[in-house]
């Protein structure tokens, strides 16, 4: 999985983020480019059009929901999500609060960035880190400056074996 979050673990407000970070972006697009994608309906239509050099797996629980973009598809639950990935080396779930939800007992890596602020206003939040689950595996800070209102720190956790 991986997300951008505050310190109240909010994710964002009426299916927008709540902050913008240049270099977050920059690793996301880094990280994710090539690979598949899972998201819910709302994370897929918040996007202008699919992002570039990434096949998109839509959840939905709406029958009838269809995407004429080629490189998406529709799943109808996480299971069917997980099932369309199971032979790909690596693929991410992207958000929002609800496909963390489902998606975090299928993950085995958590790529989270940490925004110092909270956010009051925030709809969405990712789910809590059972901190017995997971091994923080690597962190890196990032201080605010000209481009980025807030400090930041990458945080990569693996699941416990």
């Amino acid at each position: 999985m991986i997300a951008a979050m505050g310190e109240d673990r909010s994710l964002g407000k009426d299916n927008d983020l709540l902050w913008h970070l240049p270099d977050d972006f920059r690793r996301f697009k880094n990280l994710t480019s090539g690979h598949k994608i899972i998201m819910g309906r709302k994370t897929f239509e918040s996007f202008p059009k699919p992002l570039p050099n990434r096949f998109h797996i839509i959840v939905t629980r709406d029958k009838d929901y269809n995407t004429l973009h080629k490189d998406c598809t529709i799943a109808h639950s996480m299971e069917e999500a997980i099932d369309l990935v199971k032979e790909d080396k690596l693929s991410f779930i992207i958000g929002g609060g609800e496909i963390y939800k489902q998606g975090e007992e299928f993950a085995n890596k958590l790529e989270l960035t940490l925004i110092y602020a909270t956010f009051p206003d925030a709809d969405t939040f990712f789910p809590k880190i059972d901190e017995s689950a997971w091994k923080l595996t690597a962190e890196e800070y990032h201080p605010k400056d000209a481009k980025h209102k807030f400090d930041f720190t990458y945080l990569t956790y693996v699941r416990n074996q």
